[in-house]
């Protein structure tokens, strides 16, 4: 038996192209799960094959654990009773007894050989994709071979990719024998089918196609920043040059725009609005909104979002069809966009001056004018006020020294109320407090509204709590869910 083994995994790994140790490993399984069935109980057995001989020895192994871990004699053995077999075994270690390897008869060598071939298949498949995935290509060229409930099927040389229905552009009709180009998306080692999975509708396929198309990108001389896609409808990239003689915009659309006509057409007629990548996000998104011109521009940065004034006459234009130019240009620069006309801009902009004479006037106890100085001087809240160097509050000429030091004691005495009064509010809500993803902030908002429990919590709606707090959907949803949880347990 021992020849035949060793015949038997030459032939093998020579047929099918594998290293000659994973037929042994393969065999090793075979082997071990036919010791099993020689006990009536669930038992760990590992086999063990001379590579040289084929002359094989099978053992029953125990893990070793402590007293805590312990809870199934057939596969565990307590770390005291192991070390009286082996003394220097450690935990997490291994104790084994040698069984007498059984002998195959005719059916237990057929059902070895069919483990056998079962794993060298999975190895086969398995150098198949990494040969495939060593080329390193980013776009994958292939045949629709067949349709599987709405999804194509693409054979790509030995490789089958599997292309998904909401990977396809919209209105997109493949049919088998096609020729088709996708992004290679992902891969799934542990899918059954197909474990390529492609898209043709990922942002990373444009940036992909324009590299095929434009020279310079693989030369390192131009960079794609970012991409974001309307599949079908209309895309937006950022382009940057790192040659200063390069126009990235004209070196991206072409002579006559053949290069980006090229990228349209492969997308379905996909319009693409190419724009200058910029370190400065102000200006980044000033490009990503064009062809609309934008007239002023205001940056919260702790909110990540911007505020973008353009003419009346350009709104719709700024807005795009069903907000698409502006979802876009967000998706472009990872900045929420908001866009307004200047009637509108004066508008907030005088609520927020209002809601500001309102803060100043009642918490530091001051007139109008002195709110309005204040807020013409640039002071945005109390901590400004209280916290701004010196220097700077007396520079203000409507100022004396006296006034200054008053401002700033009043400042910090309502500051040090409103902490006083936020911690007494989560002293006041414990069981909000407890809620994995609750802060002091969050709580005082919610009890501004009388939210003090898990319950009033777990009865808002999504949009009321986001409303009452500015807190993300995300976040919205995950801590209403949270609230809820204690009605199920």
């Amino acid at each position: 038996m021992s020849r035949e083994l060793l015949l038997l995994v030459d032939a093998l790994a020579r047929e099918k192209n594998v290293d000659k140790d994973i037929v042994f490993g393969a065999l090793e399984l075979a082997l071990a799960s036919a010791t099993k069935k020689r006990f009536d109980e669930e038992v760990d057995v590992r086999v063990s094959i001379d590579r040289a001989t084929g002359d094989y020895e099978s053992f029953r192994r125990w893990e070793v654990v402590s007293e805590e871990d312990f809870y199934d004699p057939a596969y565990q053995v307590l770390i005291e009773r192991a070390r009286e077999q082996a003394p220097g075994v450690e935990l997490g270690e291994f104790v084994e007894e040698e069984l007498e390897p059984i002998e195959f008869g005719r059916i237990g060598a057929q059902a070895a050989k069919q483990v056998i071939l079962q794993r060298v298949r999975d190895a086969e498949r398995e150098q198949i994709l990494n040969d495939f995935l060593d080329r390193g290509d980013k776009i994958v060229i292939g045949q629709v071979k067949r349709m599987e409930r709405g999804d194509a099927i693409v054979e790509s040389g030995r490789i089958e990719a599997r292309l998904p229905r909401d990977q396809m552009i919209p209105r997109e009709s493949l049919r088998p024998g096609d020729r088709v180009r996708a992004y290679l998306w992902k891969v799934d080692r542990n899918a059954r089918g197909q474990q390529v999975i492609l898209s043709r509708t990922s942002p990373e396929f444009i940036k992909a196609l324009f590299a095929m198309e434009v020279p310079e990108i693989e030369q390192g001389n131009l960079e794609i920043k970012a991409a974001a896609r309307d599949p079908g409808m209309r895309a937006k990239i950022a382009v940057l040059a790192h040659d200063r003689r390069i126009d990235p915009i004209g070196t991206c659309v072409g002579v006559r725009g053949s290069r980006v006509q090229a990228v349209t057409q492969e997308l379905g007629g996909e319009r693409v609005d190419i724009v200058l990548w910029s370190e400065d996000p102000a200006q980044f998104v000033i490009g990503a909104l064009s062809p609309a011109t934008v007239q002023s521009i205001v940056v919260d940065e702790d909110q990540h979002v911007m505020e973008v004034v353009v003419d009346e006459a350009e709104l719709a234009q700024a807005i795009g069809r069903s907000g698409q130019n502006v979802r876009l240009a967000s998706d472009l620069t990872g900045w929420q966009i908001n866009i307004m006309t200047p009637e509108e801009s004066a508008k907030r902009s005088e609520e927020e001056i209002g809601k500001l004479r309102e803060l100043f006037t009642a918490k530091l106890d001051v007139d109008e004018e002195v709110a309005n100085i204040l807020i013409e001087e640039g002071f945005t809240g109390l901590e400004e006020v209280a916290y701004v160097p010196l220097a700077e509050m007396l520079d203000i000429e409507a100022f004396d020294e006296e006034t200054v030091e008053e401002l700033r004691t009043r400042a910090r005495n309502a500051l040090l109320t409103e902490a006083i009064a936020r911690e007494e509010m989560v002293e006041g809500a414990a069981d909000l407090a407890s809620l994995e993803g609750m802060d002091a902030e969050l709580i005082a908002k919610l009890a501004e509204h009388s939210i003090s429990d898990r319950d009033s919590l777990a009865e808002l709606a999504v949009d009321e709590l986001m409303e009452m707090t500015g807190v993300s959907d995300e976040r919205a949803r995950d801590l209403i869910m949270k609230a809820r949880a204690h009605w199920f347990n």
